[in-house]
């Protein structure tokens, strides 16, 4: 209870810092599973590949979350 009435109280900046390392968390998701993708043992077999971009859902999330976490940084460590 204590963690949600903090970010109910939080600041526009620290707000958005903390959707840009949600976005980074995303964007790492999304690397391990491209990776995943990647190492499969054989092309050929008719397993299933899936249809999600993974790589263009890294660099859009990270782009995003890079961005957020640049907005909010003047705020943020001038707060500490």
């Amino acid at each position: 209870m204590e963690l949600l009435s903090q970010l109910a109280f939080a600041s526009d900046a620290a707000l958005l810092a903390l959707a840009g390392l949600l976005c980074w968390v995303f964007a790492g998701v999304c690397l391990v599973m491209e990776r995943r993708r990647g190492s499969r043992r054989s092309v050929e077999r008719l397993e299933k590949v899936g249809w999600v971009p993974w790589t263009n859902l890294f660099v859009a999330s990270a782009i995003i979350g890079g961005g957020c976490l640049a907005t909010s940084l003047p705020v943020v460590l001038g707060n500490l």
